[in-house]
C-alpha cells in the first residue's frame, strides 16, 4: 500500500474518460480522520497551473479533507476558465464527500493549455467516491500516470506506531524546485499544521528539490502531505521528518529511475565545500550539462564535461585543489591527470560522480539521469 500505508485514508483510481485511451485517469485520496491537519509545497514556475494556484488557497487553513487528482490534462494557461474548471472540481468533490471546496485540494498533469473535459471530470469525482477504499492506493498511483511507464508508491513504519505512504508521478521534466511531479503523502501520526508544514519542507528540500532529469520545471508541481492522527501518536519531530524524507527520497528515486528514455541514474556528489549552498550550485551545473548527460550516456567518463560545468559556478574554491571520480575512480587529482579513465565501468545503471572541492566541509548531492534519443523521441511526439 502507499496513500492508505497509513490509517485514516481512503483512496481510487478511475477511468473517468479524460484519456482517450481509456486508461485510468482520476483519483481522489480522502483523510477520515480524526485529523485533517494539511500542508504543501509547489512549483515556483511563474505560469502556475490553475488546480496550484486553487489549491494554495485551499491549504491556507492548514486541513484538507481529500485531494483530487487528473491526468490527461494540465489545466494549465487555460485563463480565467481554467481555473473556475479547478473550482468546480472542488465543488463537485466536496458535494459527494459532504465537505466545502475550500477544504479539497486540486492536482491536473498533462498537456499544458487545454481545457479539462468537466462532464468526464465531474462523473469521475463521483466514481471515484464511490469506489473510496483502503484498498484503492494502487489504483490512485495508475491514474495519475501520463508518459510514466510505472506507477510509484512508498511507505514506512516506525516502532512508534504511526506510518507514513505516498505515491507520485513523473518521468520528464524533472528539476528544481520539486519535479514534475504529483505527490500525495500521506501519514497517521498526531502532528499540528506547523509540523507538517515544517517537516514536508524539510523532506523536499534534500529529496525532489535535489532530482533534476532535464533541467525543465512544470507549471503544475505539487506535494502535498495529509495527516490523520488516527494513530493517536504525536511523534518525535526529527523522528518523522526522516521517515518523512525516507518516503519521499524512495519516490523521488522511482520518477528518476523511469525518466523519459534514461538509462543511467546519476548521482553527482560534491564534498568539501565551503558551504551547502556551494555544494549544491556545483552539483546542479553539472547535472544540468546536455554534454555530461550525452556522455555518460555514451558510457564515456568525460571529466573535462564535469570541470567545465563546474566552473560556471560561483562556488568558493581552488581549481587547482579539485579532484573528480567517476565511480569510485579518481580520474582528475587536485588539478592534474588522475587514474587512467578506461579503468571506469559505466555500464551499470547507477553511476556516482564525486566532485571534491578541497574548500571546506560541507556537501551535496543532485541526482539526474542521461540525456538519450529516446528522451529526443519521446518529447518531440509528446503533443501528437
Amino acid at each position: 500500500m502507499s496513500v492508505t500505508a497509513a490509517r485514516g485514508f481512503q483512496a481510487a483510481g478511475v477511468a473517468a474518460g479524460i484519456k482517450a485511451s481509456g486508461r485510468r485517469d482520476l483519483a481522489l485520496v480522502r483523510n477520515v480522520g480524526p485529523s485533517r491537519v494539511a500542508a504543501g509545497v509547489f512549483t515556483s514556475n511563474r505560469f502556475k497551473a490553475a488546480p496550484v494556484v486553487w489549491s494554495i488557497d485551499a491549504l491556507a487553513g492548514g486541513e484538507l479533507d481529500a485531494v483530487v487528482l487528473n491526468s490527461g490534462g494540465a489545466n494549465a494557461c487555460t485563463g480565467a476558465d481554467g481555473l473556475a474548471d479547478a473550482r468546480d472540481t472542488a465543488t463537485v468533490t466536496a458535494s459527494v464527500l459532504d465537505s466545502s471546496p475550500d477544504r479539497i485540494a486540486v492536482c491536473s498533469t498533462g498537456l499544458i493549455g487545454v481545457r479539462l473535459p468537466m462532464d468526464a471530470v465531474v462523473s469521475g469525482v463521483k466514481a471515484a467516491a464511490a469506489e473510496l477504499s483502503e484498498a484503492g492506493a494502487t489504483a490512485a498511483a495508475e491514474a495519475i500516470m501520463t508518459t510514466d511507464t510505472v506507477s510509484k508508491q512508498a511507505a514506512a513504519a516506525s516502532e512508534a506506531g504511526w506510518s507514513v505512504g505516498g505515491m507520485a508521478k513523473g518521468a520528464g521534466m524533472l528539476a528544481p524546485a520539486l519535479a514534475t511531479m504529483l505527490v500525495v503523502l500521506t501519514t497517521d501520526a498526531d502532528l499540528t499544521a506547523e509540523q507538517a508544514d515544517a517537516a514536508l519542507r524539510a523532506a523536499t528540500r534534500v529529496t525532489f528539490d535535489r532530482t533534476d532529469s532535464d533541467g525543465c520545471m512544470s507549471t503544475n508541481d505539487t506535494v502535498i502531505l495529509l495527516a490523520s492522527g488516527a494513530s493517536g501518536v504525536a511523534p518525535d519531530a526529527e523522528e518523522f521528518t526522516a521517515a518523512l524524507t525516507h518516503v519521499c527520497a524512495s519516490l523521488a528515486r522511482q520518477l528518476l529511475a523511469d525518466a523519459e528514455g534514461a538509462s543511467h541514474d546519476i548521482a553527482v556528489t560534491v564534498v568539501n565545500a565551503a558551504t551547502e549552498d556551494d555544494a549544491l550550485d556545483v552539483a546542479r551545473a553539472v547535472t544540468r550539462s546536455n554534454l555530461f548527460k550525452t556522455a555518460i550516456f555514451g558510457n564515456d567518463p568525460n571529466w573535462g564535461r564535469v570541470l567545465a560545468s563546474a566552473g560556471t559556478s560561483r562556488a568558493t574554491f581552488d581549481p587547482e585543489q579539485v579532484s573528480v571520480s567517476f565511480n569510485g575512480v579518481k580520474v582528475f587529482d587536485r588539478g592534474g591527470l588522475g587514474e587512467d579513465r578506461s579503468l571506469v565501468d559505466l555500464t551499470p545503471r547507477e553511476v556516482v560522480v564525486e566532485i571534491d572541492l578541497a574548500a571546506g566541509p560541507e556537501q551535496a548531492t543532485v541526482w539526474t539521469n542521461d540525456l538519450t534519443y529516446d528522451y529526443v523521441k519521446e518529447n518531440a511526439e509528446y503533443s501528437s
